[in-house]
């Protein structure tokens, strides 16, 4: 399994802090403006090879990658990128932060989860695999990173849930997501109800019944002109 420390360089030069029309320009001079910091030292503003960051988000390992960066200024360091963004429409790289590693401090790191193999729910019963957790949450050294940490789905039948206490253990990494977090499961598919013709053509003719408040109504507007009508008669042979 590849490891997030595959040999990886990435070059930068160092650059004078300023607004964001200093970075506009950086950006325009087709470079993409950063920072790095941490380890106790000093933050420094960079610029650097947009291709060769993008090179590294979409490796095996992503922004998990821990890479030599090498500074013009003099500076090589184990670095990590920890925060990026693209602008939304042309989907160029904008900004990156970079952190120093020490490569004999843990880390916190989000790892992807694999499923491997057909579920025998899926294939004897007929249900449909479902994965609900994506990522796991880890602590380890820098060079014990995974790219990915694949289990094993084969013996998951309808009913049973895959958890996080289930994936495999390794003495080097400590996982961080709650062990009884679900991973995965076999659900069955579930059928809609479709009506009948002649439920739907009964249900299209069944006609709406007046409602008692309307029927009432009227009888005492009937009963209120009957009596109004007796009255005048009785007005008349007086």
């Amino acid at each position: 399994m590849a490891t997030a420390t595959e040999k990886k360089l990435l070059e930068a030069t160092p650059r004078t802090p300023g607004n964001k029309n200093d970075a506009r320009r950086v950006r325009q001079g087709g470079k993409v403006p950063g920072v790095l910091y941490g380890a106790g030292k000093e933050t420094i503003s960079l610029s650097m090879d947009p291709r060769q960051v993008s090179r590294i988000l979409h490796s095996q390992t992503g922004h998990n990658t821990i890479f030599e960066l090498a500074v013009n200024s003099g500076e090589n360091t184990q670095a990590m990128i920890v925060d990026w963004q693209y602008e939304p429409i042309k989907g160029a790289l904008l900004h990156i932060d970079l952190k120093r590693i020490a490569m004999d401090k843990k880390l916190t790191v989000s790892v992807p989860i694999v499923l491997k193999g057909e579920a025998e729910g899926v294939k004897q019963q007929g249900g449909v695999l479902e994965q609900l957790l994506r990522e796991v949450e880890i602590e380890c050294l820098p060079a014990d990173i995974p790219s990915f940490i694949e289990v094993e789905v084969s013996a998951l039948v309808l009913g049973k849930v895959l958890r996080v206490e289930d994936l495999p253990k390794d003495d080097k990494l400590e996982f961080i997501t709650d062990s009884n977090q679900p991973v995965a499961h076999v659900t069955t598919i579930k059928e809609e109800e479709v009506a009948t013709p002649d439920a739907a053509a009964a249900e299209a003719g069944a006609t709406p019944a007046e409602p008692e408040v309307i029927k009432k109504g009227k009888q005492e507007v009937e009963g209120e002109e009957a009596d109004d009508k007796g009255k005048g008669d009785k007005k008349e042979k007086k």
